[in-house]
């Protein structure tokens, strides 16, 4: 009898063992498909950004630096190797074309090109999808996060390899991010 009941325990111990690693697996594999989906987004808007210095160019040939921080910006983008270093390398790209568009306030030619519009238009929508990317990133590392601290998982989680993960947010930049661009000639 005292055999039926260890080996019931046991059973109940390794399905609980079992439910927990499946559930974190799938919290971990959650995150990495939304920062994926935000790759996607980044892609689509570093494809973008030659487009629309070129188009700047023609117009306001001597806003060189503006022009070279964002062809910089999205440069170091693309290069980024991890999650911290992209959400600074990204971060520091959202601020340069705020710069850019700010030049751009500055030409009403350029504000009224069909093709500037397009781009600022597409680079919009894209922004727009990036912003609610990042918020199902970060709810679904929240989510991650909470679960390997709770218990039983606390108990198994850095014995199985799973580690907390950094969130997409503004950090140290929000300052830099929320401030308007400063235009000078």
């Amino acid at each position: 009898m005292a055999l039926i009941v260890l080996v019931v325990i046991l059973i109940v111990i390794g399905g609980l063992l079992a439910g927990v690693y499946n559930r974190l697996v799938g919290l971990r594999q959650n995150a990495n498909q939304a920062f994926a989906d935000i790759d996607v987004q980044l892609k689509q808007r570093q494809d973008l950004v030659p487009n629309l210095v070129e188009t700047v160019k023609g117009y306001a040939a001597h806003e060189k630096g503006t022009l070279e921080a964002v062809t910089n910006a999205r440069a170091a983008a693309a290069a980024a190797p991890n999650v911290e270093q992209r959400v600074q390398a990204e971060n520091a790209l959202s601020g340069a074309l705020r710069q850019l568009f700010a030049v751009a306030e500055a030409y009403p030619d350029l504000k009224a090109n069909a093709g500037f519009m397009q781009l600022q238009g597409e680079l919009s929508d894209i922004e727009n999808k990036l912003a609610a990317a990042r918020r199902f990133f970060n709810n679904a590392v929240s989510e991650y996060n909470a679960s390997i601290q709770q218990f039983p998982a606390v108990l198994l989680a850095g014995a199985m390899g799973f580690q907390q993960r950094p969130f997409f947010d503004l950090g140290e930049n929000r300052a830099t991010a929320e401030a308007a661009p400063q235009v000078k000639f």
